[in-house]
């Protein structure tokens, strides 16, 4: 007996197409705002703030996100991912314009709300169609996506930097990035799937949740194993988010304040994190495909409670830069994950799940700072990542959740072994 290599099934050419078009999608809102960052400073200056002023305005991003983000899932239903996901990145990208011309604080939060706004319709968008070209190609995909999008953040914050550093004004920078964003989008929305949404993840392949799809019900009507379903996966999200968080707004300062780290070497933490959280994103798709998202998910936690446990628990610069790095690979899988398993729960309609989940994970980054902070001022900033371990665990206790590795084909276990 003897092991053969099934190939692939030859994937239609409307597929890749599609999948160009939604990777077009991603890479673009990833270079939005990943322009945003460097120039902040300079943003403050203009608008002659103090940090807190300044923090206080940030905040309307996500409570933008949180008052009017619920409103995706309707809004797929009417008009088509496809339409929602290239229309509001465009008018994301001319909010983010808009918040580089106020002329004051007031009108920089309100310019910010509605980038909080648009950029929570995208990110639902984008993912539902996503995860409606995934289901056709019968295998993960889903991960590379949110790699081209944190390729797009690095690209955006290297321009953004570039930019900031030859003193090109602030609203030039996004008004280019607005010329480019229409232009991506105008050539992506061609390339995307036709027709209706689906009303149920069988409509377009394989279901791939964890337990059988049903007709989808009125809200109250959704079994309570549904809900606890979707309660465990948002956890796994926020986990993932949670870790991101601790890097992008922590890791900086706890290497700096309470390691000794010059500022060079305490930027390197969030380095190993975005970069192996792309090596993640990269590979995720072939584990997801090789051993199922809830084995991957449980490895995953795993190594980020062990990683982060070991660096909080023996301090070091380096031994904290190579716990960011194994929490940036743990995470790679965790929100694109969740989101494709929240997307096929039984019971609730097309687009229903994903946004629930998308809209508590932007409330866990609302969260986030503050909380950590608080607790950093009542005790330590080490212990205010400890966090980010004890998400690791729960990983590890909810990952039953998400889906186990797909049984092949009938024919394609056939032609897997001959004698």
């Amino acid at each position: 007996m003897t092991s053969a290599r099934v190939p692939a099934a030859p994937v239609a050419p409307h597929l890749r197409r599609a999948r160009l078009g939604v990777s077009m999608v991603f890479f673009t809102n990833g270079i939005v705002l990943g322009g945003f960052a460097p120039r902040l400073p300079e943003i403050r200056d203009q608008l002659g703030v103090s940090y807190g002023q300044l923090g206080v305005a940030m905040a309307m991003w996500p409570v933008g996100a949180l008052a009017l983000g619920l409103l995706a899932a309707a809004m797929i239903r009417r008009f088509r991912s496809s339409r929602v996901a290239t229309v509001t990145m465009v008018v994301s990208a001319a909010a983010m314009l808009a918040a580089s011309l106020t002329p004051n604080v007031w009108a920089f939060g309100a310019a910010l709300f509605l980038v909080g706004v648009t950029d929570a319709w995208v990110d639902v968008a984008q993912n539902a169609h996503g995860l409606r070209v995934q289901r056709l190609y019968k295998r993960s995909i889903l991960n590379s996506f949110h790699a081209l999008w944190s390729i797009g953040a690095v690209t955006g914050g290297l321009l953004g930097g570039v930019a900031a550093g030859v003193g090109l004004a602030v609203p030039w920078q996004f008004l280019v990035g607005l010329v480019v964003v229409t232009a991506a989008n105008t050539v992506a929305y061609p390339l995307l799937l036709k027709g209706p949404e689906p009303q149920h993840a069988g409509e377009e392949g394989a279901d791939e949740s964890a337990i059988p799809h049903a007709q989808h019900l009125p809200l109250k009507h959704v079994p309570p194993r549904t809900w606890a379903l979707l309660g465990a996966l948002t956890v796994i999200a926020i986990a993932g988010g949670w870790a991101e968080d601790g890097a992008s707004t922590w890791s900086a300062i706890y290497m700096r304040d309470e390691l000794g780290a010059g500022a060079t070497l305490a930027a390197v933490a969030f380095v190993a994190m975005q970069g192996c959280q792309f090596i993640g994103r990269l590979l995720g798709d072939g584990m997801v495909d090789r051993w199922g998202q809830r084995a991957v998910a449980r490895a995953g936690g795993a190594l980020v409670a062990v990683g982060m446990g070991l660096a909080l628990a023996f301090p070091s610069p380096w031994g904290t830069i190579a716990g960011f790095g194994a929490a940036g690979f743990g995470v790679a899988t965790l929100i694109p994950g969740a989101m494709h398993a929240a997307d096929e729960l039984p019971g609730l309609r097309a687009g229903t799940g994903l946004t629930i989940l998308s809209w508590l994970l932007r409330l866990a980054f609302l969260l986030s700072p503050p909380l950590v902070g608080w607790i950093a001022d009542q005790t330590s900033l080490r212990v205010g990542l400890a966090l980010v371990p004890v998400f690791g665990v729960l990983v590890v206790l909810l990952a039953g959740a998400m889906a186990t590795r797909k049984e092949p084909h009938p024919a394609a276990r056939d032609a897997r072994s001959s004698s």
